[in-house]
């Protein structure tokens, strides 16, 4: 048996490139790696991605979760309380609770981060998300 076929030791998560859970968000696209089952709700770990010349989510804030935020590839202009902040990829951005935030991309490539949400259990609320990202786009 090769050295890449053995078995994991318990409790490792490998996700293989595009092998996540995928959430269609209007101008973004998500992908979650890890949530709920895989982290006991500890944690939450996805991939954000964000059309060129794109808005975020909007500006909001959570109550009781810090973000990690992690530019993997463009540039994500970060709302971080009243101030805006260009952050191009290998730029890291923690986030704590209560703190206003918003992402976009003002650029003309596609953009994206890694975000881990502590503590987790944000994914419960992505079909509810990509429902009304439907419902816009449909008018």
């Amino acid at each position: 048996m090769s050295e890449t076929n053995r078995a994991l030791p318990p409790g490792v998560l490998l996700v293989p490139p595009g092998a996540g859970r995928h959430y269609p968000c209007g101008p973004m696209h998500s992908e979650f790696l890890a949530d709920g089952e895989e982290s006991g709700n500890r944690y939450c770990v996805s991939l954000w991605w964000v059309d060129a010349n794109q808005p975020g989510p909007g500006a909001h804030s959570h109550e009781a979760n810090d973000e990690l935020f992690y530019v993997v590839g463009g540039t994500l202009t970060f709302l971080v309380g009243d101030q805006y902040v260009d952050a191009s990829a290998g730029t890291f951005l923690r986030i704590p609770a209560g703190v206003m935030h918003d992402f976009e991309n003002r650029t003309e490539e596609r953009a994206g981060a890694l975000n881990v949400f502590i503590p987790g259990g944000f994914e419960a609320q992505m079909p509810e998300i990509v429902a009304w990202y439907a419902a816009q786009a449909a008018g």
